[in-house]
């Protein structure tokens, strides 16, 4: 007999299977044997080896059962995930508890109730235009992508067409769509779809300018030689540096920044460290003056200073700790957030890149995260930051010595902050505010895209859409504020117009308009408005282009690129609010909220704090302040109790009405855009019921 076909049965198997011994569906066993294929039950004797075993047709049948059991398996967890999710919906819902309620967001409730009634009128509109559309879908008025013409809506809008009332109301309300709706919302279309092509090309260009960088190995390189670094010679450069630490209110996040401070490398005579706390909360007060004062007895050069009224908030707080008379004495100041620890080289790897640059005024640092892997929220958000710092702020630097900064992890000549003015109080926005300033002053900037300072990011919904909104209503104030200023300023007027239409408007205004306006507004309206309407690669090559190349500095986070596109949209309401805000000076563009810290970096800290036997050195107020750490740890544990998620009211709206879109989208069979609204709603509905980050009740 010839070779057997089947040649791939010869091998041999591997694994530990089993053989399925039953008598009846109640009582079977499973005994380990050996490592068949599923193929072994499928073929003639011919194609097994020998000594294989034969499988009979009971045997293969009960195989089948086994997997159409684990299937049901996947199936009841995937049923009890969604009955889970649905408790967890009831209980947002019967809580009551909304972003209307919420006082401390920063928002104007005037604003956003103004805001969400304009919403909660374009969703009831939309779903009375749903209904007369469903009606006239089932007379016979079927409008597919084809009928979509001009002539073909006059033939079908004439009175050869009316039959009855219906047709004769819905055959007006078609010639008033021609006529009088969809001229102007395809105008406002196009508009729309001009500035996103611009917005789009700005940031190829962008990562062309990145592409570059990494080919040709472009960074910034400090005059002052490796071994002036390492040795502690007379040669070293060792300048006088301040170091500033704002903090307000964060208990959870002190102890490890000021231990990153106290821990950095340089000689103790030629550093000095202000701890600038604006805490309101007495415990938090003597926490940190108790943290600070034994970094003090350890030799650390270090100092506490609390203001009793806090005005001007980070900026006021900065502004005053600047005024103090011995800041005279130190050449260069940099600034950490109470959540950022920077390594102990930082100010070795930052201050020499001013030696011998007497036009250098700020030298900034990357951010990377100890928390970007907590939850789907923190993902996100790294997709972003990743971007931000590896292509815009890094080519910025790069090729036009100018960048926002940060508000942390830099360095700044203090003879660049006095010149430009210093800081100012008048936005949310003052570390943005003293980089153009300073930038009109003719002062140059560097970004060192591999010093790397952690810190820790919002892992709320609630934190995140506060920080977004004081992030995108600042910069607009700032706009107003400083217009003038740009155009008087003696720099070079490519300068001037990379100020004003690149760094502010195309980046900070026309991005979040275009988002929310194009994907959350005008697109379900074209369903509604058929004779308007978006082309597909406008809906979806486009945006998935961008989304790849915004991923493309975080290259583990593309599994995450489809959430991350529909998010960026979900969260363009929350910037397009702040914006308007910000342009118009509303009341929440001036109001300060201090992102919310979890200490997740340093799990534990408060625990040790509190168990932390007292030094013998102490006075005798120690007891005391024993009695105040247990306190302060009781009231974070009564805290997290009283903690809730909220239910977002303007992303509900807004989801109803996509997806009220998306089965409008059905009657004329566009595809594309069904798909796009269906999973672009349910992203909104996602975040309005706060299901996307930290999960708390």
């Amino acid at each position: 007999m010839g070779p057997s076909l089947y040649w791939w049965a010869k091998e041999t198997h591997k694994g530990t299977p089993v053989v399925v011994k039953m008598e009846n569906p109640n009582n079977w066993s499973m005994v380990e044997l050996e490592s068949p294929s599923e193929d072994d039950f499928l073929y003639s004797n011919d194609g097994v080896s020998k000594g294989g075993r034969n499988r009979n047709a009971k045997q293969l049948t009960w195989v089948i059962l086994l997997k159409a059991h684990k299937a049901a398996g996947c199936l009841t967890s995937i049923g009890a995930a969604f009955l889970s999710l649905a408790a967890i919906v009831r209980r947002r819902v019967v809580a009551g508890k909304t972003d209307s309620t919420d006082k401390s967001s920063g928002e104007n409730l005037t604003v956003k109730s103004r805001f969400y009634s304009c919403i909660k009128a374009l969703l009831w509109l939309s779903l009375v235009l749903l209904g007369f559309e469903i009606v006239a879908y089932f007379k016979g008025w079927h409008f597919e992508a084809s009928d979509l013409q001009l002539q073909h809506l006059y033939t079908l809008a004439s009175g050869f067409a009316v039959k009855d009332v219906f047709d004769l109301l819905y055959s007006k309300w078609v010639m008033i769509r021609v006529e009088y709706l969809a001229p102007p919302l395809q105008f406002l279309a196009n508009v729309c779809i001009l500035l996103f092509l611009i917005q789009s090309l700005d940031r190829l260009i962008l990562c062309l300018g990145c592409f570059w960088i990494k080919l040709r190995k472009i960074k910034p390189i400090p005059k002052t030689g490796a071994l002036d670094l390492e040795s502690g010679d007379g040669d070293a450069y060792f300048p006088m540096v301040l170091v500033q630490i704002p903090m307000c209110n964060e208990k959870e996040v002190y102890q490890q920044s000021i231990g990153a401070v106290c821990n950095l490398d340089w000689p103790k005579d030629k550093l000095l460290i202000q701890v600038l706390d604006d805490s309101d909360d007495l415990t938090t007060q003597m926490l940190i003056r108790d943290e600070v004062n034994q970094w003090h007895q350890n030799g650390v050069n270090i100092i506490y200073r609390h203001r009793v009224i806090r005005e001007g908030y980070k900026a006021g707080n900065l502004k005053s700790a600047m005024n103090c008379s011995y800041v005279k004495d130190y050449e260069f100041v940099a600034i950490f957030d109470a959540d950022f620890q920077p390594n102990p080289d930082f100010l070795k790897r930052t201050v020499p890149h001013f030696k011998g640059n007497e036009e250098l005024g700020l030298v900034q640092a990357r951010w990377s995260f100890v928390n970007k892997d907590e939850n789907l929220l923190t993902r996100l958000q790294l997709i972003n930051l990743a971007f931000h710092f590896e292509v815009e702020q890094q080519v910025n630097g790069i090729f036009l010595n100018f960048f926002g900064f940060n508000g942390t992890a830099g360095v700044w000549r203090i003879k660049a902050l006095e010149e430009s003015g210093g800081w100012l109080e008048r936005t949310t926005v003052e570390d943005m505010d003293i980089a153009v300033r300073a930038h009109l002053h003719g002062w140059k900037f560097i970004f060192l895209n591999d010093v790397e300072c952690q810190c820790e990011l919002p892992e709320s919904y609630e934190a995140y859409r506060k920080q977004q909104h004081r992030w995108h209503s600042g910069p607009m104030q700032l706009f107003r504020l400083c217009f003038p200023a740009i155009i008087k300023a003696k720099i070079k007027l490519w300068k001037k117009a990379n100020l004003i239409f690149l760094f502010f408007l195309l980046r900070k205004l026309i991005l979040p308009f275009y988002s929310f306006t194009l994907f959350c507004i005008i697109l379900p309206m074209t369903m509604f408005i058929p004779e308007a309407s978006l082309p597909s690669w406008v809906i979806c090559y486009v945006p998935a282009t961008m989304s790849f190349l915004n991923i493309l500095p975080a290259p583990k986070s593309f599994p995450f690129i489809v959430p991350y596109l529909l998010f960026e949209n979900t969260m363009s309401v929350t910037k397009f609010n702040a914006m308007i805000s910000g342009l118009f000076q509303l009341g929440s563009a001036y109001e300060w909220v201090v992102t919310k810290k979890t200490g997740r970096s340093s799990e534990g800290d408060l625990v040790s704090l509190v168990e932390k036997s007292p030094p013998p050195q102490r006075g005798t107020s120690e007891p005391n302040l024993e009695e105040l750490k247990e306190e302060i740890a009781q009231k974070v544990k009564a805290s997290k109790k009283k903690k809730h998620n909220r239910i977002y009211t303007k992303e509900l709206a807004l989801a109803f009405l996509l997806l009220t879109a998306a089965v409008r989208s059905l009657l004329s069979a566009q595809g594309v855009h069904f798909y796009f609204l269906l999973f672009q709603g349910i992203s909104f509905l996602l975040v309005g019921f706060d299901l996307i980050g930290e999960q708390v009740m």
